[in-house]
């Protein structure tokens, strides 16, 4: 089996295990709390696996010459999903349940077939299951159905989206789900599912010649299928880890609709596995594709690894709208579904944040948390659901068209999970995040030069490091503490008021994830002295943690044991 194959097979399967964080959400949070400029505001297209919000309209085409067939009723129910569903424990309950409703409706167009199988359909979610069989493929190449989303008869569309698919070797063929926050508002509800196209990909590989030990910008010219050139500089994270960060230039002749272009390394011809917390689409000032990798400094060793550039080229598009037209329902999940009124503060005696509602159903239990001021961030960085001593892990889920001081936890349902009013439910937030924002004292740079300087100062009770340099025009600005319970700073800016120079932060940071070092740079800056300011730090505490009863024991619960 090739590097590229590997690569592929492992960007297929193994990504999903990969937090890549939501930047939307982020960037504007900050912005509305005036912690930066609104020139720095981003967007970002996730990287696999195949997690695409579609906030754009839906594109409603005339219908295509396609073939519908129809299959035994039950047949979706009982495929075998495989790894497909890993993580959305719910979903495979609702399966087991043959709570799943069947749709089994096939489009074939260009000598491909998709194939919408089953829809799960509660109070929380709508999840459609499908699969696309595009016959006989290249070992580097990837089939993608892209731009899922659904519209009601009454005309308002799906947001909060998620898509994801795999490869599945045994049937030769993609399996895909779709997940929206959209649900039916009424028992049946007719809705159109459109996907707005399909994709072809391969995987390609440039080589690149990165000297890791190098700390100064390095420009590697691509001229290749539209890239133009790539700059890469290296960055010490720790003791132990790097950290790559780059950007790279398109020719403006063509679409910027790469997938994800990214540095791999190879050691004795494997890959290397990069460490978490890497972040990759965020767009540069002129609009260049911008990541940040991490790596483990010895398993990248200087002489004995070779770098490559990764990405997908677009091969063939299929870009004629495929539309669906399906009649929904949530009929079956009704008597399994439930909600409860909260209004209980997530921390006691703090009404910065009170828990809302919590709604359990068939396949998943969602609690919605509400904050006093609008994209306050939640305290707590870990959440967790106690149902009669079975203990299960939440994650936040956020959708473009939700209200900005209100944050959903999600809670997958396993297959034995027995729910009733009276089974005892408790809420735990767990590892706090505080963010500061009242020290406004000025940390002064002098003698700036290419030299690094460093000065230490404590903040908020901590030690935190500044290192400061130039490198050609631009200054940079290095922050971190080796106190752990210190977050890190978000982002500087020289001076005050209206002609404060805002830093550009080359890290991203997010909390809790137990880096605290930050880096940012001031482009052409002029001058030897400098004045830093902080919009806000954050610190850690690992160890607290809040717990809320939300169903509490009763006399039947016990009875019930």
């Amino acid at each position: 089996m090739n590097n590229v194959e590997k690569a592929l097979k492992r960007k297929l399967n193994n990504d999903s295990e990969m937090a890549y964080p939501d930047f939307d959400e982020m960037w504007n949070r900050m912005e509305q709390t005036g912690h930066t400029a609104p020139t720095l505001t981003d967007t970002f297209d996730s990287f696999t696996p195949h997690r695409h919000r579609n906030w754009r309209k839906i594109a409603i085409a005339a219908s295509l010459s396609a073939l519908l067939v129809a299959v035994p009723v039950y047949a979706a129910i009982h495929y075998n999903w495989g790894d497909l569903l890993h993580g959305r424990s719910g979903i495979e309950t609702a399966l087991a349940q043959n709570l799943g409703q069947p749709l089994e409706q096939s489009v074939t167009k260009d000598g491909m077939k998709l194939t919408l199988h089953t829809a799960i359909v509660d109070e929380n979610r709508t999840v459609i299951l499908y699969s696309l069989e595009v016959g006989k493929r290249a070992d580097n190449e990837f089939w993608n159905v892209k731009g899922i989303s659904l519209k009601s008869a009454a005309g308002k569309s799906s947001e909060g989206e998620y898509s994801f698919q795999q490869w599945d070797e045994k049937n030769q063929r993609y399996n895909g789900y779709f997940e929206s926050d959209w649900t039916p508002q009424q028992e049946v509800e007719n809705v159109r599912l459109t996907v707005d196209h399909i994709e072809l990909t391969s995987m390609q590989e440039l080589d690149l010649p990165l000297d890791i030990t190098s700390p100064q910008m390095q420009t590697f010219k691509l001229d290749r299928n539209g890239l133009q050139d790539m700059k890469v500089q290296v960055f010490e994270q720790g003791k132990d880890k790097l950290m790559l960060s780059s950007a790279i230039t398109f020719d403006s002749s063509i679409p910027k609709r790469w997938d994800n272009p990214q540095i791999v390394a190879y050691k004795g011809g494997e890959p290397v596995m990069s460490q978490p917390g890497g972040a990759f689409g965020t767009p540069g000032e002129n609009g260049e594709y911008t990541a940040q990798q991490y790596f483990t400094k010895g398993d990248i060793a200087k002489g004995q690894t070779t770098f490559k550039l990764q990405y997908a080229q677009t091969e063939k598009n299929i870009d004629e709208p495929i539309n669906f037209d399906l009649q929904l329902s949530k009929k079956e999940m009704e008597s399994g579904t439930m909600k409860s009124v909260l209004h209980i503060p997530l921390e006691n005696g703090n009404p910065n944040f009170m828990l809302e509602q919590m709604i359990v159903t068939p396949t998943q239990i969602r609690v919605t948390i509400r904050s006093e001021k609008k994209f306050a961030m939640l305290p707590y960085q870990k959440y967790f659901l106690s149902v009669n001593g079975t203990t299960l892990e939440g994650s936040r889920w956020s959708s473009p068209d939700q209200e900005h001081d209100l944050n959903t936890i999600r809670f997958e349902r396993p297959s034995d999970l027995v729910i009733t009013q009276d089974t005892p439910i408790t809420f735990a937030g767990k590892y706090k995040v505080t963010t500061h924002s009242d020290d406004k004292t000025p940390q002064r740079l002098t003698d700036i030069s290419e030299q690094k300087q460093t000065l230490t100062t404590p903040i908020g009770g901590y030690p935190v490091k500044w290192t400061y340099y130039k490198q050609g025009s631009d200054l940079f600005v290095e922050t971190e503490s080796e106190d752990t319970h210190f977050g890190g700073i978000n982002q500087t800016h020289i001076g005050l008021g209206k002609e404060r120079i805002i830093g550009k932060p080359i890290t991203v940071n997010f909390a809790g994830d137990g880096n605290n070092k930050a880096v940012d740079v001031y482009k052409n800056f002029k001058g030897k002295e400098a004045s830093i300011y902080m919009f806000y730090y954050t610190t850690d505490d690992p160890e607290a943690e809040t717990s809320v009863s939300l169903q509490p024991l009763t006399s039947n619960s016990e009875a019930s044991k």
